[in-house]
């Protein structure tokens, strides 16, 4: 694997003590609750998944966990709220891999620097997107809706959770490399886009899980997932690559991330602790619910593979000229 310099100076301002298990733990860590920001609102993927790892890692610790939810601007107002937090391990933040990874080539100006100000401790999950459709749409397979989406070109609308987040960015990826044109409306989580979509006021989007039980109900098509590979819970849904895009890749990494200055020590433990909770039956259940793929590994490799999506990415923002709204 190829390593930019970017990310080498990542990789060589770890401290040592965290590329050794079990070494560094801070003496007495928690003695208070923890708060967990979530940077999007309730009844999205990356709420789901913090509040089911709040609850496994506070019974680790014997120290609760409390989910706040601060969602708004693709995830900066929550991130920029934990940046600016004390370094001491009781503020931690739930979060997309786009607001470290796709915000800065959104934003003219961030609030926080990503790479500077908050310290990525563990990843958590590699977060899929499916394109599912409303039933009124007429069409049961992905060449169905392309050939449809192509012959009402600028007819159709589509949801998001915002300008910039992995559904719209799939969503816009699919859109231009087929050639069609389609209004996008983006909103301030997953869940309201979802009940739009569920409404008949859309009539398709990426989503990134939580509409998958929708989909087992009949209340929305699934057709295609934008992953390089098919899904493991979904083996029958083809990818969007195998529908004549190749490449095509939507996914994104969500991770547990601390304020920058926080004890090298402490950050080791919460790696710890939060890679033993993905582990853990009740947190591998919930994300099964919205296929998502547990991503536990070693804070050298989240930072790389947070690298790699920040180049992609980028790439395809600019080239686009994507802006936040």
């Amino acid at each position: 694997m190829k390593i930019d310099r970017r990310t080498m100076l990542a990789l060589a301002a770890l401290p040592a003590s965290l590329a050794l298990p079990g070494v560094g733990h801070a003496q007495g860590f928690p003695t208070k609750p923890i708060k967990l920001v979530v940077n999007f609102p309730p009844g999205g993927a990356a709420d789901v998944i913090g509040r089911a790892l709040a609850q496994v890692v506070g019974e680790q610790l014997k120290q609760q966990v409390v989910v706040e939810n601060r969602p708004g601007a693709n995830g900066n107002i929550g991130a920029d709220a934990v940046a600016k937090s004390p370094g001491d391990g009781y503020t931690l933040l739930m979060s997309s891999g786009g607001a470290m990874t796709v915000n800065p080539f959104l934003y003219t100006k961030m609030p926080f620097d990503p790479e500077r100000d908050l310290v990525p401790v563990a990843s958590v999950a590699r977060v899929l997107v499916f394109l599912v459709t409303h039933p009124s749409v007429p069409v049961n397979t992905a060449q169905e809706f392309i050939a449809y989406a192509r012959a009402n070109s600028g007819k159709l609308s589509y949801g998001s959770p915002g300008t910039g987040s992995s559904p719209h960015l799939a969503a816009e990826m699919f859109r231009r490399q087929l050639k069609f044109d389609a209004a996008h409306v983006p909103y301030k989580g997953a869940a309201p886009a979802l009940t739009d979509l569920l409404a008949g006021q859309l009539q398709f989007m990426f989503d990134p899980g939580p509409g998958l039980r929708h989909a087992r109900e009949g209340k929305l098509k699934l057709l295609a997932v934008g992953s390089p590979k098919r899904s493991s819970q979904y083996p029958d849904v083809p990818t969007v690559a195998e529908l004549g895009l190749p490449g095509f890749d939507a996914d994104t990494t969500f991770g547990i991330y601390a304020p920058g200055g926080t004890p090298a020590a402490v950050v080791t433990q919460l790696h710890d602790e939060i890679n033993k909770a993905i582990a853990s039956p009740r947190v591998q259940e919930v994300l099964k619910t919205i296929a998502g793929e547990p991503a536990a590994q070693g804070r050298a490799d989240f930072i790389a593979a947070q690298a790699r999506d920040r180049d992609r990415f980028g790439a395809f923002i600019k080239e686009a000229g994507i802006k936040a709204e």
